[in-house]
């Protein structure tokens, strides 16, 4: 395993990066969580060749059911693991009932970046029009870890990781833990005092 202070650098302009990631998907569904078998996962096989096609590697693959304890539980488990650089959630975000991934992961966030939401909508609308508005993407920083919560389509999957996520996430990591060089890696006891 390779600690996260050996693939820090700084980039061309002097930002701190981590490079390669070592990413974590959680896959949202209910059916798929439930299903028989071996369950296909198209969003988070989308996110996985995105980040390797750049030289990222997958460390972690979750499926969990749309619900928010299982949800939290499951990105709170991942960001504080010392080899996961980034977490993506896929899946949950529509406006049903059940969709409460961007509820889940926003309960763990120390610090939103809604600038990820905004630019992902702006994307949308020109692949899908009006009905760009109806997706809830967001992103955080939980536990010093960039946390993007995404759609379940792979076209959403692709558009936000190539054309958002993956050229910033290294840099994102690299400012998350910035304050972190030199110290002791971080626990769950660190950041969250109280469970929800």
């Amino acid at each position: 395993m390779t600690k996260s202070t050996d693939r820090r650098s700084t980039d061309e302009h002097g930002h701190d990066i981590i490079d390669p990631l070592h990413v974590a998907i959680v896959t949202v569904s209910t059916s798929r969580a439930t299903a028989e078998g071996e369950p296909e996962d198209p969003g988070g096989d989308t996110i996985a060749e995105c980040f390797e096609a750049d030289g990222h590697e997958i460390r972690a693959r979750e499926l969990v059911r749309d619900d928010y304890a299982t949800i939290r539980t499951a990105v709170r488990s991942l960001v504080v693991q010392p080899d996961i650089d980034v977490v993506l959630t896929t899946g949950g975000t529509g406006v049903t009932a059940d969709d409460v991934s961007p509820e889940a992961t926003r309960a763990l966030f120390e610090r939103e970046l809604p600038g990820f939401g905004e630019l992902f909508r702006s994307l949308s609308w020109d692949e899908v029009g009006t009905r760009a508005m109806a997706s809830r993407a967001t992103a955080g920083i939980a536990a010093d870890t960039p946390v993007f919560c995404l759609p379940g389509s792979t076209n959403a999957c692709r558009t936000a990781c190539e054309k958002l996520i993956v050229p910033e996430a290294p840099h994102l990591a690299g400012l998350a833990t910035k304050h972190r060089v030199g110290t002791d890696t971080q626990t769950l006891a660190d950041f969250e005092p109280d469970d929800q």
